[in-house]
C-alpha cells in the first residue's frame, strides 16, 4: 500500500504542511484485534508525511507479529511508512510512550502524536491537531474530551464519566494549570518540546505519564492548545488500568507539585 488516499469528510492541510515530518506512536499490549483497523484508519490519512511507529511490550497475543506484518504493507515513495519497536516486557504505558517519543524524535520526525491502539482515539482528527500546531506555532495539541466540542463515548456508564472529569479536576486543580483535559492520552508534541522535557527524565510509569508530560511542557513555557474529540469506548481487548496505575495517578501531581516548589525555592537562594 503506497500513497495516503482521502477518507470522506476530511479537509486536506495545503500540500506544504502534509509533508510535514509527522509520527503517530502507537503503544500495544495484546491489541491484536484492534491494532489492524487503527493502523488503517492512520495510513489512509491524506498526510505524505505521516509515519506510525508501534511500540510493542512482547504482548503474548501476537500483537508484535501482527505489527511487523502490517509495516510490510504499508510503503510510501520514500520507504515504509510504518515501523515496529519490540520491547522485552511491560513496565508501563508510560515508558512505552517515552521509549516511541523519543525514537521518533531521533528519527527526524518534527511533530510526534500520541495516540492509543484501541479505537478509543479518532485517526481523523490527526490533521487538525497537525494543522492546529503548524498554524498557531503550539507546541502541544490536546485532543480533548472536556473543550465545548469533546464528548465521550455513549458506552461509558455515569460513573466512568464522573470519575473520568474528577481526575481532570483534581490534577488540574493541584498543579495549577487550566489544560481541561490533562490527563487525556490524545496529544501532538514539537519534537523542540520533547527535547525540552528531556524525555529519559519523566518519572511516570502509568497513566499518570500524560499529566507529567504537560505539566512539564507547561513549566518550561510551552504553548498548549486543546481542540475537541469525540472519545470512543474501546472497540476489542481490556483496560490496562489497575490499582498500581491508579494509586499513581492519585499520587503523581502532589510529587510533581512538591518538585516545582523544590527548584522554585533553589533558584531563589
Amino acid at each position: 500500500m503506497s500513497a495516503p488516499s482521502n477518507p470522506a469528510g476530511l479537509t486536506p492541510l495545503p500540500a506544504e504542511w502534509s509533508r510535514t515530518a509527522t509520527t503517530v506512536v502507537m503503544p500495544t499490549y495484546n491489541e491484536a484485534d484492534s491494532l489492524p483497523v487503527t493502523a488503517e484508519a492512520v495510513m489512509a490519512l491524506p498526510l505524505d508525511g505521516l509515519r506510525l511507529l508501534v511500540v510493542d511490550d512482547n504482548s503474548p497475543d501476537g500483537t508484535g507479529k501482527i505489527a511487523e506484518d502490517l509495516a510490510e504493507r504499508y510503503q510510501g515513495p520514500q520507504g515504509p511508512r510504518m515501523s515496529v519497536l519490540h520491547r522485552t516486557a511491560k513496565d508501563g504505558l508510560g515508558r512505552a510512550y517515552a521509549a516511541g517519543m523519543a525514537r521518533a524524535a531521533d528519527d527526524g520526525a518534527a511533530y510526534v502524536i500520541q495516540m492509543d491502539a484501541d479505537g478509543s482515539h479518532p485517526a481523523a482528527k490527526i490533521p487538525e491537531l497537525l494543522g492546529v500546531a503548524l498554524a498557531t506555532g503550539a507546541d502541544v495539541v490536546v485532543g480533548s474530551r472536556y473543550v465545548p466540542g469533546g464528548s465521550l463515548s455513549d458506552a461509558w456508564a455515569a460513573h466512568r464519566k464522573l470519575l473520568s472529569r474528577w481526575a481532570n479536576a483534581y490534577a488540574s486543580t493541584v498543579l495549577g494549570t487550566r489544560v481541561r483535559d490533562i490527563t487525556g492520552g490524545f496529544n501532538l508534541w514539537s519534537a523542540a518540546a520533547l527535547r525540552a522535557i528531556d524525555l529519559d527524565t519523566v518519572d511516570s510509569a502509568g497513566y499518570s505519564f500524560q499529566v507529567e508530560m504537560k505539566y512539564r511542557a507547561l513549566r518550561a513555557g510551552h504553548t498548549v492548545m486543546e481542540v475537541p474529540i469525540h472519545f470512543e469506548d474501546r472497540a476489542a481487548g481490556e483496560s490496562k488500568m489497575n490499582l498500581a496505575v491508579q494509586l499513581e495517578s492519585v499520587a503523581m501531581p502532589w510529587r510533581l507539585r512538591t518538585r516545582a516548589a523544590r527548584a522554585s525555592g533553589d533558584r531563589t537562594r
